[in-house]
């Protein structure tokens, strides 16, 4: 796995209750499910004074071989900052706090954020992102982190 690419917003929240905690990590896929987590995740760490890590995973497409992308001008990562981009405008608008960062991972999704629960007070999640079947409960993602993560699980559904 490659190493967190950090995003353009501010590190930690002055004075914060446990600087060896990452906080609150949010996963974010551009899905409806998960703008309400990072709607409903950014208030409550507001509130309780949790800096937020909103990570967006990203994986190379299983067909392009090895990563490489023919006279693209794209790539599965610059997707992945586009849409952890476009959520945090969409909720925090031009007043980004300082106590809110982003990063992109390589990676699936559950086995990231699981991962990043070792070292997070809470991780929050839709229980739908992109893709799966509809009529579903809980989505693969959401249900693989709940079982297995190494710190309290929040999942929110869409309003």
């Amino acid at each position: 796995m490659s190493e967190p690419v950090s995003g353009e917003y501010g590190s930690g929240v002055e004075g914060d209750r446990n600087a060896a905690s990452s906080g609150m990590v949010i996963g974010v896929d551009g899905s409806e499910s998960s703008m309400a987590a990072l709607r409903y995740g950014v208030d409550l760490a507001r509130r309780l004074g949790l800096r937020v890590q909103a990570t967006a995973v990203w994986h190379h497409p299983s067909f392009l071989y090895g990563g490489y992308y023919p006279e693209l001008d794209w790539t599965p990562e610059d997707d992945a900052a586009k849409v952890l981009k476009l959520a945090t405008d969409e909720v925090l608008g031009d007043d980004v706090p300082e106590w809110y960062t982003t990063q992109t991972r390589q990676g699936r999704p559950a086995e990231v954020l699981i991962e990043a629960s070792m070292d997070a007070e809470m991780i929050v999640v839709g229980s739908r992102g992109h893709g799966g079947f509809a009529g579903l409960l809980l989505g693969s993602v959401s249900a693989a982190v709940a079982e297995h993560a190494h710190c309290p699980v929040l999942v929110v559904h869409r309003k």
